[in-house]
């Protein structure tokens, strides 16, 4: 192998072992659900905002304790009260923090005030998911088999591949045919699994898993543009070979949202995993 193949490949073997590592571990709190569920998701948020806070908000103790009560109120809230409790106290947060930005703070930007949401959202879409109890745990694990499925081809396709940069400015190493390669892979990975749990229509699902592998590519480029403004090259080192929690779940932090919204509003309001799954 030579000196380019080995830096194009270098990263491959530790970021292998690192999902090999956390992937069963996830599925298994989603499968059990529950509060092992609610302990996951609640866990994940409070990363999050974690994360956040310490890139966009250095040294605020109140606004690294927004970003957490957003997260918890995002998971909590919405598995005992209801989404609707969830959402307006996550909406007051944001208010809060906004003010804070506006009149306490240094040197702010748009950034500055996207926090509690960023946080917020994906509690509340991982609960709204797995709280049917039949087809719950098959919606999110469907959201993970789209996200993966459009991480793995997007990053060989990018470096087997090559070609034109996507987005230079702002995440140089991804490029059009990686993008390409997320889109089909979570096509055909959404076909594939619709024949697994048997659902009557798998070709609507498969469209959307398109779509949607656009929207996590996005999600991808969102997080690659928060650091690059604020000149980091990580959010976080806990997961080797990744970084930090929103380098790895960056994708899935917009996919879910996506996913759960659509749901909702299919399900009329009654089981986003059923308006997600069934067309």
């Amino acid at each position: 192998m030579t000196a380019s193949n080995s830096a194009k490949w270098g990263d491959l073997a530790i970021r292998s072992a690192s999902a090999i590592a956390l992937i069963p571990m996830v599925i298994a709190c989603v499968w059990l659900g529950g509060y092992w569920f609610l302990a996951f998701v609640a866990a994940l948020g409070c990363l999050i905002g974690h994360e956040w806070t310490s890139i966009v908000h250095p040294g605020s103790s109140l606004q690294y304790v927004l970003h957490i009560a957003s997260a918890l109120s995002g998971a909590l809230l919405t598995h005992f009260f209801g989404v609707g409790l969830a959402i307006s106290v996550i909406f007051g947060l944001s208010l809060i923090s906004g003010l804070m930005v506006r009149f306490c703070e240094g040197p702010k930007s748009t950034w500055s005030y996207l926090g509690i949401l960023y946080t917020g959202f994906p509690t509340i879409s991982f609960m709204v998911l797995r709280a049917d109890p039949k087809y719950g745990f098959a919606a999110i694990l469907w959201v993970f088999v789209i996200v993966w499925s459009a991480d793995i081809l997007a990053y060989f396709a990018g470096r087997i591949i090559g070609g034109p940069k996507l987005a230079p400015r702002i995440s140089p190493k991804k490029t059009w045919a990686g993008l390409a390669g997320a889109v089909f892979g979570s096509a055909a990975a959404s076909l594939v699994y619709s024949y697994f749990i048997h659902l009557a229509d798998g070709i609507v699902p498969t469209l959307f898993a398109g779509a949607l592998a656009l929207v996590e590519q996005a999600g991808d480029l969102f997080e690659s543009s928060l650091k690059r403004h604020f000149g980091v090259k990580d959010s976080g080192r806990l997961i080797p070979g990744h970084g930090g929690v929103i380098d790895r779940v960056d994708g899935l932090i917009a996919a879910i949202i996506v996913a759960a919204a659509l749901g909702l509003y299919r399900g009329q309001g009654v089981s986003a995993a059923q308006g997600l799954l069934f067309w």
